[in-house]
């Protein structure tokens, strides 16, 4: 494939004018002028378009698509109280069609990799395997019931299960508050022994954080750390109650954070450090968390948001510029779910997306990185591209969307 006259490349370090990418297989060949690039399979004219690397959601329980605008208004641990009866009457239909729902809805908003946490998670991976889209996939696994099965259960896949070139399996302790010590050990061991990425919400609340110091005598991390849970392999979601110390734990163990600035704001759960963070040499990335909880799966107004909340809270209008916000989004969410994307180079894989210059919320551009984040939002973009193949051009993917739509109706009619 050549995409070719780009207007804008734009990665998080470096933007290129009027350039051409070759794409071999699933993988990005060469970047620079046209010219002996003219064999290819598939031709994209990219005149008049800005590429950028696909956006990268590091956080999300996809099949939440169902729950979104129900039981609206409450804060974390009420809205839990309403959403789990809920997940209880879930079956694997309702997961495949949640699942690809939300598929259908980062493809169409840019987003070319996600990492999620959720249940019957071989439909998760049907959806997949269906829309053409990358993701980082785990079994929410808690002490409720018999978790000594699921874990055996989601082991199984790990060991047994070749990944395919976009799939990971990874394994997805939920919290602590909902996770024995006995069952952490034993995930911590299952990373060590497979190589395996550990995805766990750590200090999303200050309930969850009074109640560790109660029941452990130690914050989130520090519990964790104890434990032996902190590690490169390790993907903290939220971490909206640190301390310094805390935070230099991450640092020390190089632990992936993913902050999740629109989720946290609506569930008045509180604001992540990122700043600060950042300055200690975190792996900061972002994630939208689930759609009952954001309401969307837009990684652009998560850019946006993001920005604008360090800003307010830290009452200073130069934290965390459009630049950094971006690199979070790609580079950053590469680095923490292990993938060789988000940034556009030779050797990188073809995660790619297009956005439509032609916009009257793009017009004029004096900055890229501001107009990308602080101006674009999901319906901007034109040509989503993951794994060297086109999953949506012109706005129009090959998925059968009327179906989608149909089944969901269907899906809430049984559910509530």
């Amino acid at each position: 494939m050549l995409i070719k006259n780009a207007s804008l490349i734009i990665t998080p370090s470096e933007v290129k004018k009027n350039q051409s990418i070759l794409i071999e297989g699933n993988i990005i060949k060469k970047i620079g002028p046209s010219k002996g690039m003219d064999k290819t399979d598939e031709v994209i004219d990219a005149s008049g378009f800005l590429v950028m690397p696909g956006l990268i959601n590091a956080h999300t329980h996809l099949a939440m698509t169902l729950f979104r605008g129900y039981e609206d208004n409450l804060p974390l641990q009420k809205w839990l109280e309403k959403i789990f009866p809920v997940e209880d009457r879930l079956t694997e239909k309702h997961v495949y069609w949640g699942s690809m729902l939300g598929c259908l809805e980062m493809i169409k908003s840019g987003t070319t990799c996600f990492n999620d946490m959720y249940y019957f998670m071989d439909e998760v991976a049907k959806s997949v395997g269906k829309t053409g889209i990358r993701g980082c996939l785990t079994r929410a696994i808690s002490s409720k019931g018999n978790w000594k099965k699921r874990l055996k259960t989601m082991t199984e896949k790990i060991k047994n299960i070749k990944n395919s070139s976009r799939i990971e399996w990874i394994l997805g302790p939920h919290a602590i508050y909902t996770c024995s010590e006995e069952l952490l050990v034993r995930i911590k061991e299952l990373a060590d022994n497979y190589n395996k990425k550990i995805h766990i919400h750590v200090s999303e609340t200050e309930k969850e954080l009074k109640d560790c110091l109660r029941e452990h005598g130690k914050r989130p991390v520090e519990y964790l750390d104890d434990i032996g849970l902190m590690s490169n392999r390790t993907i903290a979601a939220h971490c909206c109650w640190l301390n310094d110390k805390e935070m230099d734990i991450l640092s020390k163990r190089g632990v992936s954070v993913v902050h999740n600035p629109v989720s946290n704001m609506k569930l008045a759960a509180g604001i992540a450090p990122v700043v600060k963070m950042l300055e200690k040499s975190i792996n900061v990335s972002l994630g939208t968390d689930g759609a009952a909880s954001n309401n969307n799966l837009d990684m652009f107004e998560e850019m946006k948001t993001a920005s604008l909340l360090q800003k307010i809270s830290m009452k200073n209008s130069l934290a965390l510029d459009a630049k950094t916000c971006l690199k979070m989004a790609t580079i950053n969410g590469a680095k923490a779910l292990g993938i060789n994307s988000g940034v556009i180079e030779s050797g990188k894989k073809a995660d790619l997306i297009l956005i439509n210059l032609k916009s009257p919320n793009l017009k004029p551009m004096h900055n890229p990185y501001s107009t990308i984040v602080y101006s674009c939002h999901g319906e901007n973009v034109d040509t989503t591209i993951v794994d060297g193949k086109v999953l949506m051009k012109n706005r129009k993917t090959s998925l059968d969307e009327e179906k989608i739509y149909e089944k969901i109706e269907d899906c809430k009619a049984e559910l509530f």
